[in-house]
């Protein structure tokens, strides 16, 4: 696919990276890695039955400039999402206007997945580009499934 000039000014930024999520079949394992060897601390867990996921939060830095690492494992192995399928399973962009970023990119033919601008796991607003383009949606992850998360106050001051 040929490189795709915006039609518009891009009113919004991408900040940083706000998170890295991993999955695997046996997340006590992810743990000795990312906790007990690399030395970041667990923030919180997440459980969704319906996304499939038994999560746990981990950070590295701190303020504006901490990272968030998930590492999850499916609930039930068989079911979908499979998170553990795709061992890097996403990425997270802090930006700095959600609403204003999926519209204009809507209209700039990126593709969403399903479920719209939401609540995320670490209580932020969130939403996903599409791993996979289609005819209506030119512009998707390649591959990649890409969160998009609102950037609080702070981070906008620091990063912004």
């Amino acid at each position: 696919m040929a490189h795709t000039t915006p039609t518009s000014p891009r009113p919004f930024k991408v900040l940083g990276v706000q998170q890295i999520a991993i999955g695997g079949t046996d997340k006590q394992r992810m743990k000795t890695l990312w906790v007990d060897m690399f030395g970041l601390t667990q923030t919180g867990t997440f459980q969704s039955e319906r996304e499939n996921v038994d999560e746990d939060i981990l950070a590295m830095g701190q303020g504006a400039y901490k990272v968030e690492v998930d590492i999850m494992q499916p609930m039930d192995i068989e079911k979908k999402p499979a998170v553990h399928a795709t061992p890097l399973n996403h990425i997270g962009l802090w930006i700095d206007n959600l609403p204003v970023a999926v519209e204009w990119l809507t209209a700039q033919g990126v593709r969403f997945a399903p479920g719209g601008i939401r609540k995320g796991a670490a209580g932020y607003d969130i939403c996903f580009l599409h791993p996979k383009s289609n005819e209506q949606f030119p512009i998707a992850g390649e591959g990649v499934l890409i969160e998009l998360v609102q950037a609080p106050e702070e981070v906008i001051a620091a990063l912004g």
